[in-house]
């Protein structure tokens, strides 16, 4: 609140007949002044207040989170009643992780320009309307194109969710706090998505999962009217930088999904991987010339960024790389149900959630530079400790062999992002963030392209050996970073 200017004296002391305050008058305006100058009783709404936009922010990360979790687990039922096959599935996942990843750059620059709450109420209600619009699906297409409205949505929820904190919060204590819960709500989301996931597809049917986030996002909206306006503040919006990133990752994208299906030497494949070598090349044009472009390229020869964006692509392969791979090994394989399968995620969830709490403590001690190293080799046991997976492995043996895949990313990601908010000047923090956020949901998405490519066996069936490939794929990409991390970072 702007602080109210102190009263002159010829008007907190008005003048009698004689120029001079009679003492029963002075009394009266001094108490009448007092009042006047008082403070409204506004701040007294002001816990409240926060505590109405904290949750708010917290159920819109949640629901988003949810959904990611949720619809891997529901992809054998699409798969069976939309009849999309393994191309199908991959774009059902990619097609939310694309957008997601490439409108991350520049959600930022919008929330600020529009405003964090008018931001998040768009954002929201995007993503209910598209939600809806998967529940509805008739086929494949349709799913997929609701899965981009979806991505694009979420990409604005994310940044303005966090601006709705800091705006709620002054004081700096109070915020940390803040921020926790939001990133413990993550968490929590991240390990009952699965479970959600299988018990309403089970239970209700695969679209269940969609509708699950009608009523949610009905209560943000809801709770939004009761949060005042934010302020807007001016930021460019580059278009030409977004445009030709959202094409050169579609391009990509496609050409590695449909590459295992179509043929790498197929003319839709090689045109896509044209198209996207040429965006990319177009990009870096457009951000050159931009007088504030959304992703500054001089960032990129800074090795303290460059490192942990190949990290970050590198953890986020590895990890959504392998939670899409076993999904599908624990239903198409194994033959479990949604729910079982949902299950089986929840113990890596929760070790996650506990390192993720003890990986900056560890940094403190050691240094950023050994911990960032030490996750992506734990990561590449991991990759490693999949190898031996088959149709009839002991559970028990499983959900050991899978404690790897817990551990590396929540050890590593910390420690990385740290280590990249302190390389860049506190003006480009923003843009560092949404660079690191759309490097990561990148691999995570063009991991769930090769998984997909290479799982295919004769007649649609569950292939082991398509999966070792990918696996090695991935522990050689983690052994690369983990190199570049050792040679080029600084320890501390």
């Amino acid at each position: 609140m702007p602080a109210i200017p102190s009263p002159s004296r010829s008007t907190a002391f008005p003048r009698g007949h004689d120029d001079e305050p009679s003492a029963p008058g002075l009394r009266r305006r001094q108490a009448e002044g007092a009042r006047a100058t008082a403070p409204p009783p506004g701040p007294r709404a002001v816990p409240r207040r926060s505590g109405v936009e904290l949750v708010a922010s917290l159920l819109g990360f949640t629901v988003i989170t949810i959904d990611v979790s949720a619809v891997n687990i529901a992809l054998p039922a699409i798969r069976d009643s939309l009849s999309g096959g393994m191309a199908g599935l991959q774009w059902v996942v990619d097609a939310h992780t694309l957008m997601f990843a490439a409108l991350m750059l520049s959600a930022g620059a919008l929330a600020d320009r529009a405003g964090a709450r008018r931001a998040y109420s768009w954002g929201v209600a995007l993503f209910t309307v598209a939600s809806l619009g998967c529940a509805l699906a008739p086929g494949i297409g349709v799913l997929v194109g609701a899965r981009v409205a979806q991505g694009a949505a979420a990409a604005v929820v994310m940044p303005a969710s966090l601006a709705l904190i800091r705006q709620a919060y002054e004081d700096a204590r109070a915020r940390a706090r803040a921020i926790a819960l939001w990133t413990v709500g993550g968490s929590v989301a991240m390990a009952a998505g699965p479970v959600l996931g299988g018990l309403l597809t089970d239970s209700a049917g695969w679209r269940a999962v969609f509708l699950l986030n009608l009523p949610v996002g009905a209560a943000i909206l809801g709770l939004l009217l009761r949060v005042p306006r934010s302020p807007r503040r001016p930021a460019a919006l580059d278009g030409g930088g977004q445009l030709t990133a959202v094409v050169a990752l579609a391009g990509l994208t496609f050409a590695v999904i449909e590459g295992g299906h179509l043929g790498w030497t197929s003319g839709p494949v090689l045109t896509a991987a044209a198209l996207a070598l040429a965006s990319g090349c177009a990009f870096r044009v457009v951000e050159a010339r931009h007088r504030q472009p959304m992703v500054p390229l001089g960032m990129l020869t800074n090795r303290r960024v460059a490192v942990p964006l190949a990290v970050g692509f590198a953890v986020n392969a590895a990890f959504y790389g392998g939670i899409f791979l076993l999904g599908l090994y624990y239903q198409q394989l194994r033959g479990m149900t949604g729910i079982t399968a949902g299950l089986m995620f929840v113990p890596m969830s929760v070790v996650v959630t506990a390192t993720n709490l003890v990986s900056p403590r560890l940094a403190e001690r050691i240094g950023r530079r050994p911990v960032i190293v030490a996750g992506q080799l734990v990561f590449t046991g991991a990759m490693g400790a999949m190898l031996p997976l088959a149709a009839h492995t002991p559970v028990w043996l499983v959900l050991v062999l899978l404690l790897p895949l817990s551990v590396g990313g929540a050890l590593a990601v910390p420690a990385l992002t740290a280590l990249l908010m302190d390389a860049v000047p506190q003006e480009r923090v923003g843009a560092a963030s949404g660079l690191l956020n759309s490097f990561r949901q990148t691999g995570g998405a063009l991991a769930v392209a090769l998984f997909g490519s290479l799982l295919t066996g004769p007649g649609g069936s569950f292939s082991l050996p398509g999966m070792r490939i990918g696996l090695l794929a991935v522990a050689a990409l983690l052994l690369v970073t983990a190199a570049l991390s050792r040679l080029l970072l600084p320890r501390g």
